[in-house]
C-alpha cells in the first residue's frame, strides 16, 4: 500500500481521547494521506478534522459509526464520504444520541445501586462533547481505583448479567443502511470479525447487508489478527464487497495498534478507495466552514 489510509478512527467528540485536531496532527505525524473520522452517532468532530487536516494536506472524509441491531445482535455501520447536512441522517443521529443520554443515566443509577455514586455526572464531565459512552464510565471507575484497567471495568461491571448492564436497543440495520445511502456514503460493516459470528450466521449478516444497499467490509481492523483479516478478505470478494482499512484507534492508551500501523490490505480484495477513483467522496472542504 503506497498510500496510507484510516478509515475508522474517533475522537473527544465520541468516545476518543484525542480532540479532532490533535487526532488530525497525529495521522500527519503517522504518514496518513486519507483519513475518516467516524465518531459513533455524531458528525460534530467532523468540520474541526477537515479544517486541520487542510493545513497537513491529509484528505480528510467525513465519516460516523452508527450503532445498529440486526438480529438481536450489535453491528456498527460506519459510514464514509457522508453529506453532513443531509437530514435523514442527521435525524436520526440525533435520535440514537437520545437514547444514549438515557442508556448512559440509567448506567449511573444502576452503578449507585451497587454502591458507586457519582458515576453518572463524573462520565459526563468525563465526555465533554455529545455522546457519553461505556469508556467514560470506564476511565471514572479506573480513575477512582475501582478497577484496575478498562478491560476490567467492562468485565466487572458492564456487561450482561453485571451491575452497570442496559441493554442497548439501537437503530434498525437496514434503517441506518439508508441513512448513510441518502447522505450519498458509502455503508461499511466495522470489524466485522469482532462479533463472534458463525460462518454461517457471517454470511446471512453479509447477505442482509448487500441486499439493503451495504458496500464494503473492514478487512482490516485494529481488532483483526492475520487469520480473521484472511476469513474477512474472502468473505469480501465472495460477496462482492469493497474492503476498508481501519484502527479503530480511540486514542493513547487504547489497546488498538497505533496510529499508522496498520497491514496492507490482501491482494485478493477491491479496496474501498478504487470505488472513489470514479466517484470521489463528499469531502467537508466544498462546505462554507
Amino acid at each position: 500500500m503506497n498510500e496510507k489510509y484510516d478509515l475508522h478512527v474517533h475522537s473527544t467528540a465520541s468516545d476518543g481521547t484525542l480532540t479532532p485536531t490533535e487526532l488530525v496532527r497525529l495521522a500527519a505525524k503517522s504518514e496518513i494521506r486519507t483519513l475518516a473520522l467516524t465518531d459513533h452517532d455524531t458528525t460534530a468532530g467532523v468540520e474541526e478534522a477537515s479544517r486541520e487536516a487542510q493545513l497537513w494536506g491529509i484528505n480528510l472524509i467525513p465519516g460516523v459509526e452508527i450503532s445498529t441491531t440486526w438480529n438481536n445482535r450489535g453491528v456498527h455501520i460506519i459510514g464514509l464520504g457522508i453529506d453532513l447536512d443531509c437530514t435523514a441522517l442527521q435525524c436520526g443521529l440525533e435520535s440514537i444520541r437520545a437514547y444514549r443520554l438515557w442508556r448512559a443515566e440509567e448506567i449511573g443509577r444502576r452503578l449507585e445501586q451497587a454502591g458507586i455514586p457519582g458515576a453518572f455526572a463524573e462520565a459526563r464531565r468525563i465526555a465533554g462533547g455529545t455522546v457519553i459512552a461505556r469508556p467514560h464510565f470506564a476511565s471514572f471507575l479506573v480513575d477512582r481505583g475501582i478497577a484496575p484497567n478498562m478491560q476490567s471495568v467492562f468485565k466487572r461491571y458492564l456487561v450482561r448479567g453485571k451491575p452497570g448492564y442496559v441493554p442497548s436497543r439501537w437503530a434498525g440495520f437496514n434503517e441506518a443502511i439508508e441513512w448513510i445511502k441518502t447522505a450519498g456514503g458509502t455503508a461499511v460493516i466495522a470489524h466485522p470479525a469482532r462479533y463472534s459470528l458463525s460462518r454461517t450466521q457471517l454470511r446471512r449478516l453479509l447477505g442482509d447487508f448487500v441486499a439493503a444497499g451495504g458496500e464494503a467490509l473492514e478487512v482490516v481492523s485494529g481488532t483483526h489478527n492475520k487469520d480473521e483479516i484472511q476469513t474477512i478478505a474472502f468473505h469480501a470478494a465472495y460477496f462482492g464487497l469493497f474492503a476498508s482499512v481501519g484502527s479503530d484507534y480511540h486514542g493513547p492508551g487504547h489497546c488498538r495498534p497505533v496510529l499508522g500501523c496498520l497491514p496492507d490490505l490482501p491482494e485478493a480484495v477491491i479496496p474501498i478507495w478504487e470505488k472513489w477513483s470514479e466517484t470521489p467522496p463528499l469531502k467537508v472542504a466544498n462546505r462554507v466552514l
